[in-house]
């Protein structure tokens, strides 16, 4: 069984990770900024002040690095795009370094990131070899991922974790929209016409435990092999909802609503992404359909 240190391990995606390693009998070391008590299982860090238990990350077989300020948890004013950044950037340095000074190194460090480090694509389809974007989020990926770098240095195998639009009924994107499809109100947003590349939690936890286990390094899509427009998306969530989603969201709306540059990176920037590293690798997808991932996620 595997000692694996989790940071992010109260978000969604870490949570979820944290209870299906520990389901399995692996040891899961949450990284935390709280105190830790005595006796507890766990690692404090401060990546703002720089400062983390180095000893009590000896002898973890792998680090898995989730941690960083939501993206749309705020509007994007000029302080909270820079503390995006920061948290990204300050807290992988702080983990890269600090495992790579250990004397006994975890075997893999799978590193957060995002498909916006592609920026908006328009209709192409991108894999993990395409160039990153120039805008605002894919600046944070490259940095982001930069930042891994003196893991890799020093001879632990580094994934970076490519994440798309994570579907789940417990938080993100798909429980804002679910109330007002629920209602029959919902639609497609804007055009319709600009790609989403999703998955499923369960899937997004099926990558991380398949990239603890196989020897893949370097950047990975983590998004299901059949991305959708938004217009193609929004009727298939009517649908299986049995509601009707006929009711467009003009762009306006969200961009007065969240700000114009976070409403356009969140919902109508265009990415249709493919996970083609994990295709070629052979990972077997839970749901690699649409279809498949809205019956899953609203029959629990």
């Amino acid at each position: 069984m595997l000692k694996i240190a989790i940071t992010g391990a109260t978000g969604l995606i870490g949570s979820a990770l944290a209870a299906s390693l520990t389901s399995e009998g692996h040891s899961v070391l949450p990284v935390v900024r709280r105190p830790v008590a005595d006796g507890e299982l766990a690692v404090r860090w401060d990546p703002t002040a720089g400062t983390i238990d180095t000893k009590a990350l000896e002898g973890v077989d792998a680090v898995v690095h989730l941690a960083g300020a939501g993206i749309g948890d705020k509007r994007w004013s000029d302080s909270y795009k820079r503390e995006i950044l920061d948290s990204r950037v300050r807290g992988t340095d702080l983990i890269a370094r600090t495992i790579a000074s250990l004397d006994q190194k975890p075997a893999v460090l799978v590193s957060g990131s995002a498909i916006g480090f592609y920026g908006d694509t328009g209709d192409a389809v991108v894999d993990e070899s395409a160039p990153a974007g120039k805008d605002f989020l894919a600046t944070v990926c490259v940095d982001w991922e930069a930042a891994a770098a003196p893991a890799a240095d020093a001879g632990i195998r580094v994934a970076l974790l490519r994440t798309g639009i994570v579907l789940s009924p417990a938080g993100g994107a798909l429980t804002k929209m679910l109330p007002l499809f629920k209602l029959g109100v919902g639609g497609k947003m804007g055009s319709g016409r600009q790609w989403w590349s999703w998955i499923s939690l369960a899937d997004e936890i099926g990558v991380i435990r398949w990239l603890l286990d196989n020897n893949v390094s370097g950047p990975i899509n983590a998004t299901a092999p059949n991305a959708l427009t938004n217009a193609q998306f929004t009727k298939a969530l009517g649908s299986a909802l049995h509601r009707p989603a006929v009711l467009p969201v003009p762009s306006f709306g969200p961009k007065l609503l969240l700000g114009s540059e976070l409403a356009s990176a969140l919902l109508f920037t265009s990415q249709h992404v493919a996970p083609q590293v994990l295709k070629n690798r052979g990972f077997r997808f839970q749901h690699p359909t649409i279809e498949q991932a809205f019956a899953a996620i609203l029959a629990g």
